[in-house]
């Protein structure tokens, strides 16, 4: 059982621009595909190697994630974001740690991959809308890796920041 009712949900995605196109009624659908799960503080969400089985929609808390370095963090997720899709879709090893980072812990909606091809079948529309937000995800994750990569090259060239 879910914690949070199809309204708060719908809300929540209209605030964070996640699947913001589903209606109220589609998000009432979706919500039988979806889990909650939790996780304290310091535990690890997923880790380097590991193929994602699921995708998830972060309702609280914040995850940092870590490169082959155990103590370097090399970004972090906040509430509101889409994590796992990388590895869900293209089903290759991780390369980074996600692990819960908040005193309070993370909360997450799952929608794992058996579920996932359910809802393809069942309710196509509502498959393609999170399919769309994976790659807008991916597309922020890019645009923002290319942003911070001319950041450095500004800074190792001596050109001042821009």
């Amino acid at each position: 059982m879910l914690s949070m009712k199809p309204k708060e949900l719908f809300a929540f995605f209209q605030e964070h621009s996640i699947c913001e196109s589903l209606t109220l009624n589609e998000v009432e659908k979706l919500m039988p595909y979806l889990q909650e799960k939790n996780y304290s503080q310091n535990e690890i969400i997923s880790d380097i190697g590991e193929v994602g089985d699921a995708l998830g929609f972060i309702l609280d808390g914040k995850v940092q994630l870590f490169g082959p370095e155990d103590d370097v963090v090399v970004g972090s997720q906040k509430e509101g974001t889409l994590i796992g899709e990388m590895s869900f879709f293209d089903r290759q090893p991780r390369n980074l740690r996600m692990q819960a980072c908040c005193k309070k812990g993370v909360k997450f909606f799952m929608l794992t991959r058996p579920m996932y091809d359910r809802l393809k079948v069942e309710e196509p529309f509502i498959a393609v809308n999170i399919l769309e937000n994976a790659i807008v995800s991916l597309d922020n994750l890019v645009r923002n890796m290319g942003a911070d990569i001319t950041a450095l090259e500004h800074y190792m060239h001596g050109y001042g920041r821009q």
